[in-house]
């Protein structure tokens, strides 16, 4: 065969801000798991699926298995899914917040978060002119998917630790400028991640009703079923045209595998999301899986994983302030997961403590956890999710063995490794 010849050169042909994108990386980017890992990393339920499955505990009313007609892979999926649509909506209709009552009409359904957080900016941005705006730290998809649209992000910073609140003061002095009008959509984590906080609920509506800006705002709440009852503004997009809220199937649902995501909005903007996605978006495996766990049958099992992991999460927060080298949680517990100081041997917090103590718990140890020294305002953290009650054993004896190995280490190295390892800490992606 002749050898290929071809002017082609990528570096001309791709776009430009596709050859600069910093992709989103996790934990498992550089710990692949053999099986044997206690994965503690990315907020997955530790207790599995909400189905009556694998022994999953069958609520005392009786549950049928989830049935899944195979024979008819052959044919494409229901385009719309309105069945599945009715059960995010019976969900989410509480009534905390207005007599009103979701439809169908208000959702748009997707693979993951992450296609609504896409759309979303292919729906309001023009790529090279306008904007986003973010409150790290937060979820990093949010900057990689602008950044795949050739759109600018524009960051206001959450309020210190612990609260971790809106700058609202910030943002809404932002939105009055003159350039507030290339910014077309503010992304908003409650309960945060990393911070697993919620955001005040007033702080979210001052937004919502700026008096001069045009644009929309994102409320993502993938982890608000381990919120308090009523956290969720789902609802609320009964009420401000303005809002849309995302929630996921991957977390409570203990789903991760399915891929299934919500965008919660009013029936305009869910219409324009619909009309762009992909024909048949949602497999049919993943919407009967789906609507079986927002069955009555599904929901009991969700809410018995839940408790057992707000258990966990408890033993967590008396437990861990036990061993020493950890310092403060930062952030709330409203979320399966805890921020939390990582101390060096004087007792500060510290990004190279925390990344050795990450290393040495994945390489070392088989338990995996997540390094976010390098967000805004997370200096020496370590995101930890809540694990069964043999995970949660297990890492609580690792950390404090891997804890004091790491300051043994730091009280015999020279200050000029201490310098190159503070420096690759601090340049971690994570």
């Amino acid at each position: 065969m002749a050898s290929g010849k071809s002017p082609f050169d990528l570096q001309t042909c791709a776009r430009p801000n596709i050859l600069k994108l910093q992709p989103y990386r996790c934990a498992r980017d550089d710990y692949k798991d053999d099986g044997t890992n206690i994965l503690l990393d990315a907020n997955e339920n530790a207790f599995g699926p909400s189905l009556p499955l694998n022994g999953s505990a069958v609520p005392s009313s009786g549950s049928e298995v989830p049935s899944i007609d195979f024979l008819g892979l052959h044919r494409y999926p229901d385009p719309h899914q309105h069945p599945l649509k009715d059960l995010l909506c019976r969900l989410r209709n509480t009534h905390v917040h207005t007599p009103k009552d979701l439809t169908p009409e208000n959702l748009f359904v997707g693979v993951g978060s992450d296609e609504a957080i896409d759309a979303l900016i292919r729906c309001f941005c023009v790529p090279g002119q306008d904007k986003i705006l973010v409150c790290p730290p937060t979820y990093g998809m949010y900057s990689v998917s602008a950044q795949v649209n050739d759109v600018d992000l524009v960051k206001i910073p959450l309020l210190p630790a612990p609260d971790f609140a809106l700058d609202v003061e910030s943002i809404s002095s932002t939105l009055s400028s003159p350039d507030a009008k290339h910014i077309k959509l503010i992304y908003i984590c409650s309960p945060g991640n990393p911070t697993g906080s919620l955001i005040r609920k007033q702080d979210l509506q001052a937004v919502l009703e700026h008096p001069t800006w045009n644009g929309v705002v994102v409320m993502d709440e993938a982890y608000i079923d381990f919120a308090p009852e009523g956290s969720s503004v789902a609802e609320w997009v009964s009420e401000w045209p303005n809002l849309v809220v995302m929630q996921t199937l991957s977390k409570a649902f203990g789903l991760a595998g399915i891929r299934l995501g919500a965008a919660f909005t009013s029936p305009p903007i869910a219409s324009l999301l619909n009309n762009m996605k992909a024909p048949y978006n949602i497999p049919n495996p993943t919407s009967e899986i789906a609507i079986s766990a927002l069955k009555e049958s599904g929901l009991e099992v969700m809410r018995d994983h839940r408790a057992a992991i707000l258990e966990q999460r408890d033993r967590l927060l008396n437990e861990l302030p036990k061993v020493n080298g950890v310092g403060r949680f930062r952030g709330g517990t409203e979320s399966n997961f805890l921020l939390v100081e990582m101390l060096d041997s004087q007792g500060k917090p510290d990004n190279v403590t925390a990344l050795s103590v990450y290393e040495k718990l994945a390489e070392n140890r088989g338990v995996v956890v997540r390094f976010r020294g390098k967000e805004h305002g997370c200096l020496g953290c370590l995101r930890i999710t809540v694990g069964t009650d043999k995970e949660v054993t297990r890492f609580l004896k690792e950390i404090e063995n891997v804890l004091t190995q790491v300051h043994s280490e730091g009280a015999a190295t020279n200050g000029e490794t201490e310098e190159k390892k503070e420096n690759e800490a601090n340049g971690v992606i994570s």
